[in-house]
């Protein structure tokens, strides 16, 4: 890899576990409102515990680069089935982009469980 490659890598791994651990932390913040959207749109309510686990300690993997295939697999599952679940009106624009914005994320996820972390990672020092 270049010199660039190993930045570039960590930045990525910043950029897009940011999302779940503040999206998991908000859950957890606004737990009740959570259950209720999530029952609202048939989901019980009870799955917002995975669900946070899911994003907290799913980010924080991919973020230090810990365990990162397996967490960037979970996290791309996790994009395909919440984007279908919760997002999948086509006849309202808003919510296509979101669907597809899942979509997309699922897509870098990928990335990572074919590429690994980098070396600027918990699992990259291991050698």
């Amino acid at each position: 890899m270049n010199m660039i490659a190993p930045w570039a890598m960590l930045v990525g791994r910043v950029l897009i576990s940011y999302m779940f651990i503040m999206s998991g932390w908000d859950k957890v913040t606004g737990l009740e409102g959570t259950q209720g959207y999530m029952e609202m749109v048939g989901v019980p309510g009870i799955l917002i515990y995975p669900t946070i686990l899911v994003e907290i300690l799913g980010g924080l993997a991919v973020l230090i680069g810990y365990q990162t295939r397996i967490a960037a697999l979970l996290l791309a599952g996790f994009c395909v089935l919440s984007g279908f679940l919760f997002h999948f009106d086509l006849s309202d624009g808003m919510q296509v982009i979101m669907l597809n914005k899942n979509i997309a994320i699922a897509g870098g996820f990928l990335f990572l469980v074919a590429m690994g972390p980098g070396s600027l990672s918990i699992e990259g020092r291991k050698g």
